[in-house]
């Protein structure tokens, strides 16, 4: 026996039903935006302690040196 084929016509309208659902869906378009700003803040904050490294390092270094000639 040859199984019953259904219809083309509710399938397309499931198809263009559910397109149309997610392509008016603005949630997850907010929350791509605001995943790419907290990903621009982290590059920022990452930029900014890479600069400082130096720095801080050479700070450290100095104190090392200062306090190991006061013993």
């Amino acid at each position: 026996m040859r199984p019953k084929l259904r219809s083309v016509k509710p399938v397309c309208a499931r198809v263009l039903h559910a397109a149309t659902t997610l392509l008016g869906n603005l949630r997850g378009a907010t929350a791509v935006e605001y995943g790419l700003i907290l990903a621009l803040v982290v590059l920022g904050m990452m930029t900014g302690l890479v600069m400082l490294a130096d720095s801080t390092s050479s700070l450290w270094n100095m104190l090392h040196t200062r306090v190991a000639a006061a013993r």
